[in-house]
């Protein structure tokens, strides 16, 4: 599985109450039939798909774009299912990626491999990769130590997985790999790594501080959504903190179009003078990116850190909403597609999806329900982790109007 088919659906974590609040009595819902065939599916799905077991063997960056969606799944099914093999299935994957980690020269924990720049002859482990194979652990271990029905069994696995979350996260605070800027903060790809040949670190770990290179927006909002679990989860303000100044920076390249109507923003901007060459060009091209799943990522983050209270309004949320409802839609429910964000021309490469339904807007707009309801396959490679989520806020809504049918 490549990233790109990852980036076509992303699961979104949306709180179950405003999905309540925005469907309203007469929106249209899956009846229960339907559920059931949705959930079937999924499970199905899921299993056969999780004999992959990418957890026994992926490394790096592949934690996040490979292990993590199963991830997803398992810790959205338990809340959908309240089936205990859910977190059993989670467990037993994050085990197995627990016990593949290497000690690095640091002392830290991590899980290094061969550079995806073909120019790179050291190994190194990827921040994005943990924090994505991170978040939907610390997401089950906040719940688990959150419902005491399961507290017993599972609690000393949970508080064991937010511990080991801590460390990675001390791990990458002291690379030197967190910046603060004018407008908030951000995370940097360290340029060293450890030499394979001496199994020590290259020669670049002495200008960690300085050194490095940007991450992508969509990127920096996976990390600030791990953060955001980990604050969820351990109470402590340092990880809201962080998400925070990230969430200050994006909404500050985040610009309007048309009369102020729609908004757009680049895939990657420089942040500091470790973004820029010898000759003071960007390291890295700037503008909108031709893969729209990037943005779905975004908006995601974005939802989250409205949800949290920080940073984004509601005037921000409907923003979004019009720009893909009225702006990158393409006006049909059935067989709906979207165009770039900024109506560019789609590039080749991802021609079907150059703009996607934004999934996590779904609860504040009654036609994107509409639209994901009617497009949504339950079964595909990104309904291993929407699917669950989406019937986790079904089964949420039945327990709390348990005598009245789904309309």
């Amino acid at each position: 599985m490549k990233r790109r088919d990852f980036l076509k659906t992303a699961a979104l974590a949306v709180p179950f109450a405003a999905w309540n609040a925005a469907s309203g009595a007469n929106e249209q819902n899956p009846d229960s039939a339907s559920t059931h065939d949705w959930l079937s599916r999924w499970e199905r799905n899921i299993l056969a798909d999780a004999r992959s077991r990418y957890c026994d063997k992926e490394m790096g960056e592949e934690l996040g774009w490979l292990v993590s969606p199963f991830l997803n799944g398992f810790y959205y099914g338990y809340l959908a299912t309240h089936d205990t093999k859910w977190i059993d299935m989670l467990i037993d994957w994050t085990d197995s990626c627990i016990r593949r980690a290497l000690k690095e020269p640091d002392g830290f924990p991590g899980w290094p491999k061969g550079g995806m720049d073909a120019a790179e002859s050291f190994n190194c482990d990827s921040l994005l990769g943990e924090a994505m194979f991170l978040r939907p652990v610390v997401l089950l271990a906040g719940e688990i130590l959150r419902t005491p029905a399961i507290q017993e069994k599972y609690a000393m696995k949970a508080r064991a997985y937010l511990d080991l979350a801590e460390r990675i996260f001390d791990k990458w605070d002291s690379r030197g790999c967190w910046r603060e800027v004018p407008e908030g903060g951000l995370w940097v790809v360290p340029h060293f790594g450890i030499d394979p040949t001496t199994g020590q670190w290259t020669e670049g770990y002495a200008r960690r501080h300085t050194d490095g290179f940007s991450n992508p927006a969509n990127k920096e909002n996976h990390i600030a959504q791990w953060l955001m679990a980990m604050h969820d989860a351990t109470g402590k303000p340092v990880y809201r903190e962080r998400a925070e100044k990230w969430f200050r920076l994006m909404r500050s390249r985040m610009t309007t179009r048309e009369e102020g109507k729609y908004f757009v923003w680049n895939y990657w901007d420089p942040a500091g003078p470790w973004d820029y060459k010898s000759d003071d060009s960007p390291k890295h091209w700037i503008g909108v990116h031709p893969n729209g799943g990037y943005y779905g990522i975004d908006v995601e983050a974005i939802v989250t850190a409205f949800e949290h209270g920080l940073v984004f309004s509601k005037a921000d949320i409907d923003r979004l909403i019009a720009t893909n409802r009225d702006f990158m839609w393409n006006q049909q429910v059935t067989g709906a597609r979207f165009r770039r964000i900024d109506g560019g021309d789609p590039d080749p490469r991802w021609k079907n999806s150059p703009g996607v339904l934004w999934t996590s807007l779904v609860p504040y707009d009654k036609t994107l329900r509409k639209i994901f309801l009617a497009n949504h396959n339950p079964s595909d490679w990104g309904g291993l982790s929407t699917t669950p989520w989406f019937l986790a806020r079904e089964t949420s809504i039945r327990s709390q109007s348990p005598t009245e049918p789904i309309p």
